[in-house]
């Protein structure tokens, strides 16, 4: 039998390099503010009010951001959402659905939606407690939402609790169990630091988790702050430039010796008027004040700030600024589905963690105090629908859907917000009184001038 030594084989050691982990002097600056915080700590209460402050002086100060926040909110939550019941019996739907109509009209529940989508942007969260209200005598449900500013929810003057996080408190398990919210705003006069615990379950809290193990948020638009305040210095430097030239019609000056002239005074101004001959001084000549200013550029500038500005909430450039003449039809189709795509998520969110938690708690009152009977809370929830910039070539895309068995009319309706069966059957109505009065109806649109004679584009 033959025995020897082992001999292991050589192991090699391979390490990789990433240009981004390496620290050297090109890039130690911009990578110094780089750390290795948990997300809490990253946004601990010191940190996210004074982004708060900034991000509320922002927009209130600077009519873009102020712009971008509200038709945000305005794009998300539009008229509000519309409920539709589906129990199976459809006078039980009617009547639900009619009687949340009126509720949701008497709690300004859609501006109130508007409200709580533009603290989220601007404040980075928003609360809401589910409360009963005394003063809703005129409706039979007294259920309300009572808005709540991200500043009220906090630990400050409170026991240090290692299970809560600046006002939410947590349980073994890491779900949120309580919510301190002071009685009156910090920054009012008449805060004292009482406050209020209100349990989970009537607290509506709304911010977008980043991290995981993220707690409490931060404005959506923090990324922006910094290019706000470049584009409002370029603005006023530009002003600036040109009030500068303004201020100065022209300027006297010579090449010839400092004796080989009649003497003029340094900085003398003369009064000139408009339509007039001017004689100079000898040895003078005249020349006005050149400008020198970025004019040419400024509208480049302007537009690239803002286009990344609004990028940080899936702003389309035009949407955030106001114009849309550098656009064409391909293109603004093409930015905006990235936008509805967000604003759809953002309504998925609502939908999720705040109207089905919302509607199950009105439902149940509704219940009692009208007297009818349970049929279950089946439901659907319809938001306002997108305008086509092309309504035309949209009808026939619809067309060409329903004729390849693609989509079916209640997904087609929803696009637009509506609901299919109530549409339809206002639809019969409308053909039977046509067809009553004798009225008849286009079979097909007349053509556009962009259509030839075959009615193809």
């Amino acid at each position: 039998m033959r025995t020897g030594k082992v001999i292991a084989a050589p192991v090699r050691v391979i390490r990789g390099r990433y240009d981004a982990a390496a620290t050297n002097r090109d890039n130690a600056r911009h990578w110094s503010q780089a750390d290795f915080t948990s997300p809490d700590a990253e946004a601990d209460a010191g940190v996210r009010r004074l982004l708060r402050a900034r991000a509320r002086y922002e927009v209130t100060n600077n009519s873009y951001a102020r712009g971008i926040v509200r038709t945000l909110a305005h794009d998300c939550v539009g008229t509000g959402p519309r409920l539709q019941m589906a129990s199976g019996d459809d006078s039980y739907n009617a009547d639900v659905e009619q009687a949340f109509a009126k509720w949701s009209k008497r709690v300004r529940l859609a501006a109130k939606l508007r409200t709580m989508r533009m603290a989220r942007c601007q404040d980075g969260e928003a609360f809401a407690i589910l409360t009963d209200n005394p003063g809703l005598e005129d409706s039979p449900v007294h259920l309300d939402l009572q808005l709540v500013e991200a500043d009220r929810v906090t630990d400050e003057g409170a026991p240090i609790d290692e299970n809560s996080v600046d006002g939410v408190r947590f349980d073994a398990f890491g779900n949120p169990s309580a919510y301190r919210v002071l009685l009156h705003h910090p920054g009012g006069a008449d805060s004292d630091g009482e406050a209020m615990i209100v349990p989970a379950r009537s607290m509506i809290h709304l911010f977008l988790e980043e991290r995981p193990g993220q707690h409490r948020g931060v404005p959506e638009i923090v990324s922006s702050l910094p290019l706000f305040a470049q584009l409002r210095r370029y603005t006023l430097a530009v002003l600036a430039a040109a009030e500068s030239a303004a201020d100065f019609a022209g300027i006297l000056y010579t090449d010839a010796p400092a004796n080989g002239t009649e003497n003029v005074e340094a900085m003398d101004m003369i009064q000139l008027e408009r339509n007039m001959l001017l004689t100079m001084p000898g040895g003078w000549k005249m020349s006005q004040v050149d400008a020198k200013q970025p004019a040419a550029t400024y509208a480049e500038f302007k537009r690239e700030i803002l286009n990344e500005i609004a990028r940080c909430v899936s702003m389309p450039f035009n949407v955030a600024a106001g114009n849309s003449s550098g656009y064409n039809y391909a293109s603004g189709r093409l930015d905006h589905q990235v936008y509805r795509k967000a604003i759809a998520i953002d309504r998925q969110i609502f939908t999720d963690d705040l109207l089905d938690r919302l509607f199950p708690a009105w439902l149940r009152e509704w219940t009692l105090v009208s007297g009818r009977t349970p049929k279950g809370d089946d439901h659907t929830w319809f938001w306002d629908g997108n305008e086509h910039v092309d309504p035309l070539k949209e009808a026939s895309a619809q067309v060409a859907r329903l004729g390849a068995n693609t989509t079916t009319l209640a997904e087609e309706y929803a696009r637009q917000g509506k609901d299919w069966e109530v549409e339809i059957r206002q639809r019969a109505r409308e053909l039977r009184l046509l067809k009553e009065l004798g009225i008849t109806q286009l079979e097909k649109p007349p053509a556009t001038p962009e259509e030839d004679e075959d009615g193809r584009d």
